[in-house]
């Protein structure tokens, strides 16, 4: 568990100058002044581990490109759907990580991993999907809706389709995963 809530931190860092843009423009309604924040903490979390001698991930340097690249095309298009789209990218990229068998094998207790690996394996591809359908989402409603409206329901969206899909996982996992270990344990017919 322990490792998901450090996957789910370091993803949630990834997309922090995306949310601070939008806690800038709720606060400002500037589009300017939040996109060039954006942009600066997008670079500030860069530069602060490049101080620190610590390495870059490729999501952290794939983030910066799309806050630095989406937020010069709004700032030149006064259009913040650009900073909008932003997330069905990293969406997209998730979902393409995700598609890889066994990429949730490191989050599993031993146990499970000698009892449900092949459940494992189709919630892997489950939230590859919900990447997936996130990213046309946050697409459909970036396209259609002003900023207030695409923020408020993108991050309840994101929250409740996450929260639910793991406790489905969990508990789907762990009922299949007891029957399986009352089965081992059984007698064997004589």
């Amino acid at each position: 568990m322990k490792y998901l809530f450090d996957a789910g931190k370091l993803l949630l860092l990834d997309l922090a100058s995306t949310f601070f843009f939008l806690v800038v423009y709720l606060l400002t309604h500037n589009i300017t002044l939040s996109v060039v924040l954006g942009m600066a903490l997008g670079a500030a979390q860069i530069s602060w581990h490049l101080v620190r001698k610590q390495p870059i991930d490729t999501m952290q340097w794939m983030s910066l490109f799309l806050v630095l690249a989406a937020g010069t095309a709004t700032l030149l298009t006064d259009d913040p759907r650009f900073v909008m789209i932003k997330p069905t990218v990293i969406y997209c990229v998730v979902g393409i990580v995700m598609l890889k068998p066994g990429w949730m094998n490191r989050y599993l207790p031993p146990v499970a991993m000698e009892i449900v690996p092949d459940i494992a394996v189709i919630f892997g591809y489950l939230w590859a999907g919900l990447m997936f359908f996130s990213a046309g989402l946050n697409l459909i409603v970036a396209m259609n809706f002003d900023v207030v409206t695409w923020s408020a329901f993108m991050s309840v969206y994101g929250i409740v389709s996450k929260i639910l899909l793991f406790l489905i996982g969990f508990g789907t996992m762990r009922t299949i995963g007891r029957r399986r270990r009352r089965a081992q344990m059984a007698p064997a017919p004589s």
